[in-house]
């Protein structure tokens, strides 16, 4: 696991929504936006699970994803990659739960998805995108 610079942090703050990649274990891809991210740690992203159906399932089958940061209000574009786990009891969960039910108390979270950063790539054009961010 690696954490994220200040930088990619400020960016990831005001980046919502997030476009959420997962894929099946035979590799059909499937994307969505997800809006109930939270940044827990410079190195764990909480995702939580209101109405993911295909997401899920992928999940269970191969837990790998990647999280897109990128909005007309970020200095950079980024590709976070990493482990995916999902939970649904416990005080991580618990505590996912009511943030997201204190935003609004119709929402279901259903799961947590806990999300362990492993790789970063700039995606901003330029000759530097595709390229891995080394992280200290």
């Amino acid at each position: 696991m690696i954490e994220l610079t200040e930088s990619i942090i400020d960016d990831f703050n005001k980046a919502k929504p997030w476009a959420f990649a997962t894929s099946s274990l035979t590799g059909e891809p499937n994307v969505c936006m997800v809006g109930m991210a939270k940044l827990v740690d410079p190195g764990i992203i909480w995702i939580v699970d209101n109405f993911m159906k295909k997401t899920y399932s992928n999940i269970l089958e191969n837990p790998r994803g990647s999280l897109m940061v990128h909005s007309s209000e970020t200095k950079g574009s980024y590709q976070i990659k990493g482990d995916l786990e999902i939970m649904n009891h416990g005080d991580d969960y618990e505590a996912a739960k009511k943030w997201a039910q204190d935003k609004n108390p119709k929402l279901p979270a259903k799961n947590l998805v806990v999300f362990r950063i492993t790789d970063v790539y700039n995606v901003k054009s330029g000759p530097d995108a595709g390229n891995r961010i080394n992280m200290i």
